[in-house]
């Protein structure tokens, strides 16, 4: 049987009809592509969102941080360990490593003598006069009180003039008397673990102190840090104790600091407990986290009769030596980067 013809105006309304259906059907499949993420695909070739495969050096860089801690009894607020070493940091882009580079995993700061004070911010901290006397270098403000963020603000004599850190030492007395070494060198080195402990060493984090020797010592011994010698005078044997240096060289100082850490605190109790020096060369289970060794150098226009010298703890086996780590952040890991992860001797600028 003929069906009858559809009026024009129904047809318009049937086209209407399975237009809007169609137009539904589209808006779910577009909203689907937007809020749904499929599953990952096994890795297979770079995108141009996914970054190339990392160096060894990258890797590093791309390390977290270990976690914050709360500060230690004693000691200021405000001073947990850092958040992220450089995965937080805009570092600049890395410069190839020069042919006549000197391959020494090393950087350094000099930071000249600055005042003396009978105060100790992180032995005895808050309580001036409580100390025997230190010589301090580097940052000017450094007294009982000192905070890491008193640091952060304050002047420096040090070159860089971006360590802001502060350092000191048991005041030397020759008959009696003051003597302030004109030569103090504070290098960073890679030393003492494998190269590929070197290539894993992360920055100091910011506010971390350090507390290297014995001031308590009443003979020489394992806890004795570190050792007198004679400028230009390889002849005079190193010792624990002051040396006779002859007429024409300078007494000298070297006192090492740990260079591995606990990945969590930025002091102790005892403020050495946080941090280990090297077993076997490399850092232990319990301070697994490698830094560069702090090497104290100090030399003193002193000549002679060592019994006419000692030190304001005592006799020379009490030497001793406390770090405020008040490098900007970004300085440091640059200089990690740069001049110690890639074992390359660096300037005070940090560049080799």
């Amino acid at each position: 049987m003929a069906h009858a013809p559809i009026p024009s105006r129904m047809r318009r309304r049937v086209l209407i009809a399975a237009l809007a259906v169609a137009g539904v059907a589209a808006s779910a499949v577009t909203a689907n592509a937007m809020f749904f993420t499929p599953p990952k695909n096994p890795p297979a070739a770079t995108s141009s969102t996914t970054p190339p495969a990392s160096t060894p050096e990258q890797q590093h860089q791309q390390q977290a941080a270990p976690p914050a801690t709360a500060p230690a009894e004693g000691t200021s607020g405000a001073t947990t360990a850092q958040d992220a070493p450089k995965a937080a940091l805009n570092l600049p882009a890395q410069e190839p490593i020069p042919a006549n580079a000197v391959r020494v995993a090393e950087f350094v700061a000099e930071c000249p003598f600055t005042h003396r004070l009978p105060d100790d911010p992180i032995v005895l901290p808050n309580l001036p006069g409580a100390s025997h006397m230190h010589s301090f270098f580097g940052n000017v403000s450094t007294n009982a009180h000192t905070t890491v963020e008193d640091l952060d603000k304050a002047e420096t004599s040090c070159n860089p003039k971006k360590d802001l850190s502060s350092y000191w030492v048991p005041t030397l007395l020759v008959d009696g008397q003051p003597v302030e070494p004109t030569g103090t060198t504070f290098y960073y080195l890679g030393e003492g673990v494998r190269d590929d402990v070197t290539a894993r060493i992360q920055p100091l984090p910011h506010g971390l102190r350090i507390v290297a020797g014995n001031a308590k010592a009443t003979a020489p011994d394992g806890s004795t840090q570190s050792r007198w010698s004679c400028l230009h005078a390889g002849h005079v044997e190193p010792s624990k104790d002051f040396v006779n240096c002859p007429e024409g060289s300078m007494l000298e100082s070297y006192l090492d600091f740990p260079q591995c850490w606990n990945g969590k605190d930025l002091d102790s109790a005892d403020h050495k407990s946080h941090m280990a020096y090297p077993v076997a060369n490399e850092c232990p289970s319990t301070h697994p986290v490698p830094v560069p060794k702090l090497r104290q150098v100090l030399r003193y226009p002193v000549t002679g009769d060592p019994a006419r010298i000692k030190l304001a703890s005592g006799p020379g086996f009490t030497m001793h030596g406390d770090f405020f780590n008040a490098w900007p952040e970004e300085d440091m890991a640059l200089r990690v980067r740069d001049c110690i992860n890639r074992i390359v001797k660096c300037g005070p600028d940090g560049r080799p």
